[in-house]
């Protein structure tokens, strides 16, 4: 059985920030300040690397980080295919986290803005079992136009393809009925519970799965502590939980559930499998400080 798998997404250098206490306005707060590698899809490709998958990774980076970008996904087992972008930097996000482990983001995706057709050429797809699309790649048009062109080559070649929306901020400025629109064609929607909200309006996981069953072949909601859900326009067939694990810093726990989930799809393995994968996949992610593995 083919393995293989695909991520496009961004690449982001995470500055990420541990307050002591709540920002004070207008004064200080001690905290811990840590740089980290990132990026939504950039964190899903590591962590499938490092889980053992077969990846490639496709990005666009400034131009005066490219060798390091490459060095540094060769190391930790992806096929890096980056673009150099002369105009643009790399991307940054700087990550506050709060006492209870969630984050709130600011973001300047540099370089991931012109993410453009001819980074994503035909090639790219040869040999793929699955095409993983970070939904921060839809949110602008530049990177939409390239991806949902490779979408539509993929699907051509009955390629899987699996959507992870990515942002609720961003899904609530856009609106769901048109993110729902630039997935068209995706089989399998990666989504968390804040996510399936926004992009249904529903309350509640039973609802939501169905709703969401309308657009994607499977759905899968990831619920943080209390594990994930999958299904279909039927409902949820499957419940698993999540294990009790202390909670250090929860970026990059979605991402890491994917890439849990995706290799465990590719290999075969059956839905409760994969599943279950992506939930360790998770609860290790939140364990460390940043998106991808320690």
């Amino acid at each position: 059985m083919n393995k293989r798998i695909l991520v496009v997404g961004d690449v982001m250098t995470d500055v990420i920030v541990l307050p002591e206490g709540p920002v004070v306005k207008g004064s200080d707060r001690r905290a811990r300040i840590r740089q980290r590698p990132g990026g939504s899809g950039a964190n899903q490709a590591v962590w499938l690397g490092v889980l053992g998958a077969d990846v490639t990774f496709a990005g666009r980076v400034g131009i005066a980080d490219i060798e390091r970008w490459d060095a540094y996904f060769t190391a930790r087992g992806v096929r890096p295919a980056l673009t150099a972008d002369a105009e643009q930097p790399s991307g940054m996000l700087v990550t506050i986290v709060d006492a209870d482990g969630e984050r709130s983001f600011l973001t300047d995706r540099g370089a991931n803005l012109n993410l453009s057709r001819a980074d994503l050429p035909d090639a790219l797809l040869d040999g793929m079992a699955v095409l993983a699309v970070s939904g921060y790649s839809l949110f602008a048009p530049r990177p939409r136009a390239a991806v949902t062109d490779l979408m539509a080559r993929a699907g051509a070649r009955d390629i899987t393809i699996a959507v992870d929306p990515a942002s609720v901020g961003f899904i609530e400025e856009v609106g769901a009925s048109t993110f729902l629109g630039w997935a068209a064609g995706a089989g399998l929607i990666l989504a968390n519970a804040d996510e399936a909200r926004a992009l249904t309006g529903l309350a509640g996981t039973a609802a939501q799965m169905r709703a969401l069953g309308a657009h994607f072949a499977t759905v899968v909601i990831k619920c943080g502590a209390q594990g994930a859900v999958l299904g279909d326009a039927g409902g949820i067939r499957l419940e698993l939980p999540a294990p009790n694990v202390a909670v250090v810093d929860s970026t990059g726990a979605g991402d890491a559930f994917a890439a849990g989930f995706l290799k465990a799809f590719c290999e075969g393995a059956g839905e409760a499998a994969a599943l279950q994968a992506g939930i360790a996949a998770g609860a290790r992610a939140v364990g460390s400080i940043g998106g991808q593995p320690a």
